[in-house]
């Protein structure tokens, strides 16, 4: 039940792999003549109740915590846009059962760090609990910053793999490996880079015009701080001037400007060109960025994929990515990712998931553009187009070579016998599962 100011709210189509398994009759039901002699079933039937989503972001009512007979209306005080971006948690589908940790973070709701020509604001395991192996940040550099027209982010490096996104503007990274051979790069939206564990690296917002930059940055650790970074000025702050005199072969005083504390984020001088300083030892033999918007991407029957792993982004040994594209009404088929966590951004549109956590358990969550949903390794999920447009997203794995298993195509490749035995379903139905992996599935006709 839900308090409308309102028409009436339209019910959505069911996700076709969802209406591909025939859901049986709720155990206590009245028995046709014709199934009269079957046996009863070990376990009660599911309920056909398909448990849609009951609103969206966007619908114009008061939410109630009712689905069907079950809740009751809220009486004390509401989030309505709160309530509303989260149909699922407020009166969630009666599948969903049992303690699933939160799997879901806006970058919305991070405390932003706000510099001098740009921001960043990051997701970790203190955000989200679940989120243990990868974490994230949503950085921008600005372009225009007064009497300096470009900033950008100090000289830097990790403990972790970097991997990089760009959401919209250009930018210039540059590295240098163990080896001493460097790399300097333009990339722009769509693009991305990868910079090992420790290695050295800087990122500049370019152009020709003042949008700057802004980009998400995926590490391989759920315990990341982007305070924690390594920064050149904030160890050469805490080095002793005769010491840095002594290594790099100069007088103490040609030290004497520079800055007492890191910088993090400053003005500066936008590149001229994508000249790198040229080295003895030349460089680097395979690139650190990749030009990913210009992959042609894998038609499916309701959307389209594309991967960035080692296998073509060859630098990019411990995080591989999909970019997934997904029709209205049309899902991410039922999977999972046998060793790999999954950590997914939206980057258009409206998602619904649900995680599947083993021994009963199963929560559903909904997400709009910008937020973050974390499923852990082996965890059985789907993502849903619940919006009335095109859902983007990433899905980011902390691993060498994207992989998962498909929950239809299992089924298909599977004795038909053992199926019908465990899902009571028909020859017929399983004639219809794909024997090849679908990735994105199209709404049931």
């Amino acid at each position: 039940m839900l308090r409308s100011t309102s028409s009436k709210l339209s019910r959505k189509l069911l996700p076709a792999l969802l209406l591909s398994f025939a859901l049986a009759p709720t155990y206590g039901s009245p028995t046709p003549a014709s199934q009269a002699s079957e046996p009863a079933p070990t376990v009660p039937y599911a309920s056909e109740n398909p448990n849609l989503e009951l609103w969206s972001a966007s619908s114009s009512i008061i939410p109630e915590a009712i689905r069907d007979s079950l809740g009751a209306t809220v009486l004390g005080a509401q989030n309505i846009p709160l309530e509303l971006q989260n149909p699922d948690l407020l009166a969630p589908p009666t599948t969903d059962h049992g303690d699933v940790p939160n799997a879901k973070w806006p970058f919305d709701l991070s405390h932003n760090r706000l510099q001098t020509g740009g921001w960043a604001r990051q997701q970790n395991v203190n955000a989200m609990p679940i989120a243990k192996g990868l974490a994230g940040v949503d950085m921008r550099l600005e372009k225009g910053a007064i009497r300096s027209p470009a900033p950008h982010s100090e000289l830097h490096w990790h403990n972790t793999a970097e991997w990089a996104y760009v959401l919209k503007g250009t930018a210039q990274i540059s590295t240098v490996n163990t080896d001493g051979q460097n790399y300097v790069k333009d990339v722009t939206q769509g693009s991305l880079w990868y910079f090992p564990p420790g290695q050295p690296h800087s990122i500049q917002a370019t152009g020709e015009d003042d949008a700057g930059v802004e980009f998400l940055l995926v590490f391989n650790s759920g315990t990341f701080n982007e305070d924690d970074t390594f920064l050149l000025t904030d160890w050469l702050a805490h080095t002793p001037k005769e010491v840095l005199a002594k290594n790099f072969h100069v007088s103490q005083a040609a030290f004497d400007r520079i800055p007492s504390k890191e910088l993090y984020i400053f003005p500066g001088t936008p590149p001229a060109n994508e000249d790198a300083p040229a080295s003895p030892y030349g460089e680097t033999p395979e690139p650190f960025t990749f030009d990913f918007a210009n992959v042609v991407p894998t038609q499916h029957p309701g959307g389209t994929v594309k991967i960035a792993d080692s296998r073509n982004f060859k630098v990019s040994t411990q995080i591989a990515a999909a970019e997934v594209s997904i029709e209205p009404n049309a899902m991410r088929e039922l999977h999972w990712h046998p060793s790999d966590d999954e950590w997914t951004y939206i980057l258009e549109g409206s998602a619904r998931i649900t995680l599947f956590a083993a021994s009963g358990n199963a929560r559903t969550f909904d997400y709009e553009a910008g937020d973050i949903a974390y499923i852990p390794a082996s965890y059985g999920h789907y993502i849903e187009n619940t919006g009335n447009g095109q859902l983007r997203l990433l899905e980011i794995l902390k691993t060498d070579v994207f992989k998962d298993i498909s929950l239809m195509q299992w089924l298909a490749l599977t004795p038909p016998e053992l199926v019908k035995a465990h899902l009571g379903v028909s020859d017929e139905t399983i004639a219809q599962f794909s024997k090849e992996e679908q990735l994105v599935v199209a709404p049931f006709p």
